[in-house]
């Protein structure tokens, strides 16, 4: 399914960070994948977050993609403590709040 991992920091929180396809309607480009992270007390309470927000099948199976310090930086200095960007601009877009991937994108806007 995806890519992803974690990292537990220094007072026990983690940080989750996962690899998805875009969800149809959102944000990212069409057929693209995001990077999603995610700041949570555990693992578990981190997946009931996205699980919330509709992203029902997300599932972390190993650490293969851990969060590197950059985006540990980027979901700690978040308000919401959770943040996206496509792949493709990984190295040259910002981090991105939840709400601007799950929102519907409207007829004709650029």
């Amino acid at each position: 399914m995806a890519g992803g991992g974690f990292a537990r920091l220094p007072d026990g929180s983690v940080i989750v960070a996962l690899s998805l396809p875009s969800p149809p309607g959102g944000g990212g480009a069409p057929g693209s994948r995001v990077r999603v992270l995610v700041h949570a007390v555990n693992r578990q309470r981190a997946l009931t977050r996205l699980r919330n927000l509709g992203l029902r099948a997300v599932y972390l199976r190993g650490n293969t993609e851990p969060p590197t310090p950059d985006e540990i930086s980027a979901v700690l200095y978040h308000p919401d403590g959770l943040v996206w960007r496509s792949v493709t601009e990984r190295e040259t877009a910002g981090w991105r709040p939840i709400r601007r991937l799950l929102r519907p994108r409207t007829l004709g806007a650029a």
